[in-house]
């Protein structure tokens, strides 16, 4: 791979890395989160580091898969934009679920989440049907976590 084909992929790797630390750094799995009542269905706590690191991997490869096929600087910078938006979203409902300790907010706030996924999905396919689905694990799992989100709420509430 050449230098300037290697770029891409640092930056890739990089802003994945950025948005997992940045969730990871705010998750407090702490007394707090130790004290809710969780559904018969939950997954097992191992699951979520392995599920969110093959998500993050997925997520920067269809973001470079994009990236290389959008057809001009106007659709990467949008691709860029939304990858970044959506980073943002994933970071924000962690810190209103663990931090802010209100599941009830991070509820609304993962629909914004899912939707930006969903928007990823829709954009980015038109040129890349890779990018695509390499993000449907993603929409998949935060469908997941939506759903515990609400029996969470559901079990727990009301908060604040």
């Amino acid at each position: 791979m050449h230098r300037e084909g290697l770029l891409p992929v640092i930056l890739a790797a990089m802003a994945a890395l950025v948005v997992a630390a940045g969730g990871a750094t705010i998750t407090d799995l702490g007394p707090w989160y130790q004290g809710l009542a969780q559904p018969d269905w939950a997954p097992p706590g191992w699951l979520y580091g392995v599920a969110w690191t093959l998500i993050f991997a997925l997520a920067a490869m269809a973001s470079l898969a994009a990236w290389r096929a959008a057809p001009s600087v106007k659709a990467r910078t949008n691709v860029i934009g939304l990858f970044a938006f959506n980073g943002f979203l994933n970071v924000l409902w962690s810190l209103l679920f663990f931090r802010v300790q209100r599941p009830d907010w991070a509820l609304v706030e993962v629909a914004l989440l899912w939707l930006s996924i969903a928007g990823l999905i829709v954009y980015c396919g038109r040129f890349s049907k890779l990018s695509a689905w390499l993000l449907l694990p993603y929409i998949a799992w935060v469908s997941v976590a939506a759903a515990l989100n609400y029996a969470i709420v559901q079990l727990n509430g009301p908060f604040g």
